[in-house]
């Protein structure tokens, strides 16, 4: 599961560009808390605090505990603006996270015992459809990753959702068919050299419907 992040904060008093220029200006990034059946709240927060733990690789889909006036509010993140030029977040939105909440969230894949897949041993290449899987999880139990074993997979085979072991609390997002996530396929080289045999199979045949 990924680890909870705690992220400081302050109320925002003043709305508009004009004031959210201004924060920026002073190192800050305006944010947004909304969801829970509650009024959205403006906060800003420390830019270079933001920008660590965009960092880590797992904000997006971290619990981040944020805290303002003295109390701790837990939050999904939801969305990241950025600046299209420095780069620099410019905007965050956090999703207020009520005790038993259920959340969708995109999980890293990471594939493992890929020496003993005999496809890939032989030189075949493990080709990514889905760097990311869409979750339905317990607001409590985000998986950091999902691990996909390939052991014992030949070049041609596929791995598909319903091939994957979810963590309990989780289920996948797209109910309605059964998505590739990733295939093991032969390499460039040895299909132009099957393309190539084929040629001249093909040719030879050819010269001897000739004769």
């Amino acid at each position: 599961m990924s680890d909870a992040l705690t992220l400081p904060a302050e109320a925002r008093e003043r709305a508009g560009k004009g004031a959210s220029r201004a924060l920026r200006r002073e190192g800050r990034v305006p944010a947004v808390i909304y969801g829970g059946k509650e009024e959205p709240q403006s906060i800003h927060v420390e830019e270079k605090e933001l920008v660590r733990q965009l960092g880590t690789g797992h904000f997006a889909n971290s619990i981040v505990m944020i805290e303002v006036g003295g109390k701790s509010v837990r939050t999904l993140p939801k969305d990241v603006a950025f600046h299209p030029v420095s780069d620099r977040p410019v905007h965050v939105d956090f999703l207020r996270l009520a005790k038993d909440a259920t959340v969708e969230v995109q999980v890293p894949v990471v594939f493992i015992n890929e020496e003993d897949s005999p496809g890939l041993k032989k030189g075949g290449v493990l080709n990514m459809v889905r760097h990311e899987l869409d979750l339905i999880c317990d607001a409590a139990k985000i998986p950091s990753e999902i691990e996909i074993d390939v052991t014992g997979l030949e070049v041609g085979d596929s791995i598909h959702i319903s091939h994957v072991k979810l963590p309990v609390g989780s289920e996948s997002a797209i109910a309605d068919r059964d998505f590739t996530i990733a295939t093991i396929v032969a390499p460039s080289a040895l299909k132009r050299a099957e393309a190539a045999a084929a040629a001249e199979e093909g040719a030879a045949e050819a010269g001897e419907g000739g004769e």
